[in-house]
């Protein structure tokens, strides 16, 4: 570790020591992170992640999903699923059905009271904001969490996702042209859309607030949310809009592991847009992010080339907002986001692009992650593509649209990357190569001996790649 480097982590663990004396139950959430960074940032999480995620994680979610449907109903449910009916679990099926419904009904009227004080024209108190805050996260984390009521029905027959994918012909009707020019499906919108700033609230590093507005993208239409951290003394403080990975829905569950916290705390004024269809974003009967797997190919075009303009309306409000240096980030699928629009910005206004980059656990080609790395495998959905006329090549063909060129975005000393040797979700091979032509130096490049799934466990004890971060914004 460099000495800037030391000298930052210090200067974030003072920030930390400050708010503690602030927040009192911060001591404790901060025991819990670390505790579980200890446990859990080894290699053998990997395999219980990627095991947790098939057996449990993704099929239970499509129950849940499906309750949302059934209004009750335990036909409704199994035709939502889709499965075969199962007769013997009619009377403790209904009973959780009800459950289900009484924890969505509670999340939703909490959402709404969110929306009115946080959005709406009457005026409110920090703390009654505050206390709404922590009320609406503890009913949608309880909803969420409902997903245990369904453990009873998990077998092999579950599926992990219902599977809604187009033919080859229709995915040509809408995103044919792109794989010869991208530059008309990625130019960033003008006029850009209103955005609505909401009140805000006392964060653990500074004030929290929310941003929302219309998404530009023909292919979604819906409304946009980002929450944004905002650190104390933030007049011009450095941006960094940081994308978060696939089925995570950060501002919708208790305890998530979020790199957002530490980024703030070192200084950063971070916005975290919620990816499409995850979220508030999610379609009704769909959980969190499983869009954009049911209708792969066509999923991942219109979510990451939606996203894509979403994130030129974020740059263009933290340029108008702050004089200082402006990067893009994430984690996994938002990794991937990132180095997109940093890459597609190039053809955007001088105003509209990054300074900097901040990715981890990213690849260099789509493909490698989507077709052929382990959450392709762990999700499946190849032999629904194979009848539906689709080949692994026509499949590249799309998905390298979403790739970045081989000459980096931005300068390469700006650059920081935090990859796993391990991982097999965004092949590690994958984003060596992609950053050895970047030509990333080696003081910005963090390997370590971990997979997909540690690397943001191991995050939550070493700071150090934040730090050099800091430091290369600077």
């Amino acid at each position: 570790m460099t000495s800037a480097e030391s000298s930052a982590n210090a200067a974030i663990s003072k920030i930390s020591s400050r708010d503690e004396r602030r927040y009192p139950g911060l001591a404790a959430e901060r025991f819990r992170r670390n505790l579980a960074g200890y446990a859990l940032a080894w290699p053998w999480f990997d395999g219980l992640g990627a095991w947790m995620l098939r057996r449990l994680y993704f099929p239970a979610s499509r129950l849940w999903a499906a309750a949302e449907l059934a209004d009750g109903s335990a036909e409704r449910f199994w035709e939502a699923v889709p499965m075969q009916r199962r007769l013997e679990h009619s009377g403790r099926l209904e009973a959780v059905l009800a459950r289900c419904d009484r924890a969505r009904a509670r999340a939703r009227a909490l959402e709404a009271e969110w929306q009115r004080v946080f959005f709406g024209a009457e005026e409110s108190t920090p703390n009654y904001r505050s206390a709404v805050e922590a009320a609406r996260l503890g009913s949608r984390h309880a909803y969420n969490a409902a997903r245990r009521l369904f453990l009873f029905l998990l077998d092999r027959r579950v599926p992990r996702a219902r599977r809604e994918t187009a033919t080859p012909a229709e995915v040509a009707a809408i995103y044919g042209d792109a794989r010869r020019d991208l530059a008309p499906f990625a130019a960033a919108p003008d006029p850009m859309p209103a955005i609505e700033v909401s009140r805000a609230i006392p964060g653990l590093a500074g004030a929290d607030y929310w941003l929302r507005f219309r998404s530009p993208s023909s292919r979604l239409g819906d409304m946009v949310y980002a929450r944004v951290h905002e650190p104390h003394g933030a007049a011009d403080a450095p941006t960094v809009i940081f994308g978060h990975g696939i089925c995570v829905e950060f501002d919708h569950w208790r305890g998530l592991i979020d790199e957002a916290d530490t980024l703030c705390k070192a200084g950063f004024r971070v916005i975290r847009p919620e990816a499409p269809w995850h979220g508030r974003r999610a379609p009704a009967g769909y959980f969190g992010g499983e869009r954009l797997i049911a209708t792969y190919p066509a999923g991942l075009l219109d979510a990451l080339l939606g996203a894509l303009q979403e994130w030129a309306v974020l740059a263009d409000w933290s340029r108008k907002t702050s004089r200082g240096a402006l990067a893009f980030g994430g984690t996994s699928l938002g990794a991937q986001m990132a180095q997109l629009a940093a890459d597609r910005a190039r053809e955007w206004p001088q105003r509209l692009r990054p300074d900097g980059l901040f990715l981890i656990t990213h690849c260099g080609r789509m493909a490698e992650a989507a077709q052929r790395g382990e959450m392709a495998k762990i999700v499946g959905g190849a032999e629904e593509a194979e009848r539906k006329g689709w080949t692994l090549e026509e499949v590249d063909s799309y998905a390298a649209i979403l790739d970045p060129r081989p000459q980096p975005a931005v300068a390469p000393d700006r650059i920081v990357t935090v990859l796993g040797r391990r991982d097999v979700v965004t092949p590690f091979a994958s984003a060596l190569s992609l950053i050895d032509g970047w030509q990333v130096p080696g003081e910005n490049r963090f390997v370590w001996d971990r997979g997909h799934f540690s690397i943001p466990m191991a995050l939550i004890r070493n700071t150090t790649p934040i730090a050099r971060f800091r430091e290369a914004m600077r």
